[in-house]
């Protein structure tokens, strides 16, 4: 098993070279837990990557006061595909010999370290709809891992979740309210959402807005 203590600064390059220009340095704290040795330093290289490149962006955007300090866990028992739970992501070791340019999925649960929803704070299909989105915004290595937003079918609802809600968001945010995926984070966060939410932001309830996206889903 290789465990490695990773510590990066916002505003620094992966290898922790220049600073960028004069921005405010805030610490990350990362450890990487790899328990399948013949997953090697590529893929510790290439999370280690989009976590500096993105997580920045993430706190800054969604949630500054987001946990600064987590645990990244390559585990050969977990036969899903990764999780995100209490400051540690696990990824699954199978998945990754499987699927070796699956890499964004970080991209993924980093997002669920971000929202650090309460319990009950609102629907699952919401929150799951909301990391995809920020996969298919701010993935570095989705075209490579042959992972994209899925074309509208009839048979679609927006509780489908992931990336069907995804797409879903991104048309709600290109044709009514370019940050309701930030208001709603927000709510979700707070446990102050609720479903009229989309018609106090958006002038349209969550099926109109469904109807209407069915019509002409043109993202």
């Amino acid at each position: 098993m290789k465990i490695v203590k990773i510590v990066t600064y916002i505003g620094i390059a992966l290898a922790l070279i220049p600073l960028l220009g004069h921005a405010q340095k805030s610490k990350i704290e990362i450890l990487y837990v790899n328990q399948d040795k013949t997953l090697g330093n590529d893929l510790e290289l290439q999370f280690k990557e989009i976590i500096n490149a993105v997580y920045p962006k993430l706190l800054k955007k969604f949630n500054p006061k987001a946990t600064k300090s987590f645990e990244v866990e390559i585990d050969t028992a977990y036969k899903g595909v990764a999780y995100a739970s209490d400051n540690k992501i696990v990824v699954s070791a199978d998945w990754m010999h499987k699927k070796p340019n699956d890499v964004d999925l970080m991209t993924h649960e980093i997002m669920h370290l971000i929202q650090a929803y309460p319990n009950n704070s609102g629907p699952s299909w919401l929150t799951e709809g909301i990391a995809d989105y920020v996969r298919a915004v701010y993935g570095l290595n989705n075209k490579a891992a042959n992972w994209s937003l899925p074309k509208f079918d009839k048979s679609q609802n927006y509780t489908n979740s992931y990336r069907v809600t995804a797409r879903f968001l991104l048309w709600v945010e290109k044709n009514h309210d370019k940050r309701i995926v930030k208001k709603l984070d927000k709510h979700l966060r707070s446990h102050t959402y609720s479903e009229s939410l989309w018609k106090k932001y958006t002038g349209l309830g969550l099926n109109q807005l469904w109807e209407q996206y069915a019509k002409d889903p043109v993202i």
